[in-house]
């Protein structure tokens, strides 16, 4: 790229912000930081924009935004705080934004993401929530936008990186894909003590640092779940032509089955660095700061098929895409406020499922419900609160 590429990213203070500023801090020449937002890290946010000098920095509430204002005026940072959740879409969408990395985590980084595909941005998708709540909306926000979609799970960026740029090919390439999956941290632990699992020891990942709602959801094989629903709109496949394998190194980052039989995977250390300088760079590659792969000192790569005993939710993706449209979204919701119980302790690890699957049971979808972001958004309140009552119950 010959000309400075301006970014504004959606969840700076999180493990995938952090990561996209230290990949840009290789490369200042090429990368000027626009806005950083954040939701409650208001901290960590202070020093990021005192070490990049953003334009703009966003945060939820308004007394968060005077303080963190006062605390830049006082170090001399001329950054504007703005407040609210509209002024995520407005820094999405601004016209001196050129990428936009959404990593904002759940069905919040929903709106801001459909504003920077409206506005036709470099949009970095690591909120697989835009995709699984907002589906084919979403979609059809990238193509009328003209947006460039980059997807940063590891997963989809692997497949990406394994199929040719020209997208109208794809369909003819892929057979299948296969999405591996860690299997978390009681991969081999009994079933029957899951019941006694605390939030540390779910939030424990083997191979990967992350954030603790993603860490649950690996646990539970739940975020599994939302990359199927994920890979299912990104590649333009129907639900059993996405596929999962187990693969505890979580070295092959996923795989592309072809019709002729050829399988094409991506391999690189466990490190969110790398499909994030891909997606900064794309079509380029620049350094990422993850480690090299040394093959020699591996000792074995091995895959094996899911436990669906053991991972129960993995199944819901599957039944959510072929169930009415919303589906997906009714998951979500319900997801994210089982998690968040299980996190607060009001709820048992062995509860999310049961709270998530009571949840789809319960809410019944409308017809036109997900053809519009307020009818997605009244199904995301509706479900939320359907999965309050189940958590209730469980807690009681």
């Amino acid at each position: 790229m010959s000309f400075v590429q301006r970014v504004c990213i959606l969840g700076s203070t999180g493990s995938v912000g952090v990561s996209t500023l230290d990949v840009l801090a290789r490369h200042r020449e090429r990368f000027e930081v626009i806005a950083l937002t954040a939701h409650s890290r208001t901290d960590e946010l202070f020093a990021q924009c005192v070490q990049w000098r953003p334009r703009f920095a966003a945060v939820p509430q308004a007394a968060q935004a005077q303080a963190l204002q006062r605390r830049l005026r006082e170090a001399q940072c001329s950054t504007e705080v703005l407040v609210g959740a509209q002024a995520l879409c407005e820094l999405a969408a601004h016209p001196d934004v050129d990428s936009v990395m959404a990593a904002i985590v759940g069905a919040a980084g929903l709106a801001p993401c459909l504003a920077a595909a409206r506005a036709g941005k470099r949009l970095l998708l690591a909120n697989k929530e835009a995709l699984v709540v907002g589906g084919a909306l979403f979609m059809q926000a990238v193509r009328e936008g003209g947006a460039l979609l980059l997807p940063i799970d590891s997963e989809h960026s692997a497949i990406f990186q394994c199929l040719p740029e020209d997208r109208s090919t794809w369909g003819q390439r892929i057979d299948h894909l296969l999405l591996t999956a860690s299997g978390g941290p009681f991969r081999t632990r009994d079933p029957a003590t899951l019941a006694s699992v605390t939030p540390d020891e779910a939030c424990a990942h083997p191979n990967w640092v992350m954030g603790r709602k993603i860490s649950v959801d690996s646990a539970t094989m739940m975020n599994k779940a939302l990359e199927v629903i994920e890979a299912r709109w990104l590649f333009d496949l129907t639900p059993e032509k996405v596929r999962v394998v187990i693969h505890p190194q979580s070295i092959v980052h996923s795989m592309v089955v072809c019709r002729d039989n050829s399988v094409l995977a991506q391999l690189g250390t466990p490190d969110m660095r790398v499909p994030i300088a891909y997606g900064l760079a794309f079509p380029e590659r620049v350094e990422s700061g993850a480690a090299a792969l040394d093959f020699t000192a591996l000792a074995s790569l091995t895959f094996e098929a899911p436990d669906f005993t053991r991972y129960p939710g993995l199944q819901l993706a599957w039944d959510t895409l072929r169930g009415p449209a919303g589906s997906t979204a009714v998951l979500n919701a319900a997801n994210e406020e089982a998690v968040a119980a299980f996190l607060a302790g009001t709820i048992r690890f062995d509860q999310i499922h049961n709270v998530n699957a009571r949840t789809l049971d319960a809410v019944l979808v409308a017809a036109d419900e997900a053809a519009t972001v307020e009818g997605l958004m009244q199904l995301d309140d509706r479900s939320r609160q359907a999965a309050r009552q189940q958590i209730e119950r469980f807690a009681r």
